[in-house]
């Protein structure tokens, strides 16, 4: 068994249950034989390159186990793409120095490419190292896996918040007629297929659900939005931040800035549509936008997001000690059984690097504006349960890593 120091570090956008993955790795690395120190690097990779590493077995007990209902990224996070020779250089510096044996990368689809990135150098240098990526993000689009831990708990926020929206709507004689709310979601409408959840009964918000998996079409769309505004006298309509026209570019965006990733900024689409409904159907339209709520909601989290969450990071660091490199942890559900239940499984780097999972054609109604029974069937299970967080003073009672 190899034996060494480890860091574990967080990428990309911060999720309600990622720091439950970063508990279940850290609590793994306790019991580990193999492992002497365990550092956690302070704004992800960012950290490892500037050596700004906390001892996390110096960390009490009780903000270690606060992990498990605090939300955000505990060690930071970045958005840094390794693509200089002198990071190259200087991350295999550090992990000479500090005598990084084992290293786990918590993110999404960029984040894959930095852990693959990371491999590929110490196979390449001859140093022996094993990398783990631990899958999370809201936006469920990594490939290879059933679904990314925190998905569940941004599903279960964005229906819930649907629901009330939809009947303070209903129950008040206002002036405003149509709501836009504004899902998270690049280039796949896993969240926003999600507040389909909110319905109890057949004619419950949200009424349209626009993805970008399907060509935004602007007169269907105004006709979509008419005809339910004559059938409930208000319509709630749910969108995705990436909708896309039939040539494959965003319906509205900021075109002017890229991240470093070289992604175009999205947000304001559907202040965009409630524009277009306004000067085409004479309705009054309000715009709203769930924004970082979506992924930081932790009151309302999803047990079995939570717990999921921390099973992805334990198995990454027991999976490491037996000599697997270079993959990812993978949510595998288990087909046929009565209730939902799933299993780990590892998965190649780079078959997951920079891919994005879309949703099937299938999930998404003919028209294009509505999710299907088979994607409730799927999401539906992925949203139960609540995570018992303990408060202070009326408020949660969060922890920090300092």
């Amino acid at each position: 068994m190899l034996k060494g120091n480890c860091v574990i570090a967080q990428s990309g956008g911060p999720t309600a249950v990622i720091n439950n993955s970063l508990l279940g790795a850290v609590e793994a690395a306790y019991r580990s034989e193999a492992i002497g120190e365990i550092y956690g690097a302070r704004n992800g990779i960012m950290g490892i390159l500037a050596e700004n590493f906390i001892d996390l077995r110096r960390q009490s007990p009780s903000t270690i186990k606060g992990l498990k209902f605090t939300p955000g990224a505990a060690l930071g996070s970045c958005r840094y793409q390794l693509k200089k020779q002198e990071d190259f250089e200087k991350l295999l510096n550090v992990f000479r120095k500090y005598n990084i044996r084992y290293f786990f990368y918590i993110g999404g689809n960029d984040s894959m490419d930095t852990a693959y990135k990371v491999n590929k150098l110490a196979l390449e240098e001859g140093y022996d190292l094993r990398v783990i990526g631990i899958p999370k993000t809201i936006d469920n689009d990594l490939p290879l896996t059933d679904h990314t831990p925190g998905y569940g708990s941004a599903a279960k926020y964005l229906a819930t918040i649907v629901m009330e929206m939809g009947i303070d709507l209903k129950c008040i004689v206002t002036s405003t007629k149509v709501v836009i709310v504004e899902a998270m979601g690049r280039n796949a409408g896993w969240l926003a297929a999600a507040a389909a959840l909110a319905r109890r009964r057949q004619d419950d918000v949200p009424h349209l659900i626009y993805l970008p998996e399907v060509p935004f079409d602007t007169a269907n769309f105004l006709n979509d939005v008419e005809e339910a505004y004559r059938r409930y006298g208000t319509v709630l309509v749910v969108v995705s931040e990436g909708l896309v026209d039939k040539n494959g570019n965003y319906i509205f965006n900021d075109t002017t800035t890229v991240d470093v990733f070289g992604h175009q900024r999205l947000g304001g689409v559907g202040q965009y549509l409630v524009n277009l409904i306004e000067s085409e159907l004479s309705l009054k339209g309000r715009f709203v936008l769930p924004a970082t709520c979506q992924r930081s909601a932790m009151h309302l989290a999803s047990r079995t997001d939570a717990e999921e969450a921390y099973h992805v990071g334990r198995v990454a660091v027991e999976e490491a000690q037996k000599d697997r490199t270079g993959c990812m942890v993978a949510i595998r559900r288990l087909e046929g059984a009565e209730e939902y239940s799933c299993t780990y499984e590892l998965v190649a780097l780079n078959e997951v690097a920079n891919r994005e999972k879309k949703m099937p054609r299938s999930w998404i109604n003919e028209a294009g504006n509505d999710v299907t029974q088979a994607f409730i069937n799927y999401a539906r299970p992925l949203i139960q349960g609540e995570v018992a967080i303990p408060y202070h003073n009326g408020l949660p009672a969060y922890v920090d890593i300092v």
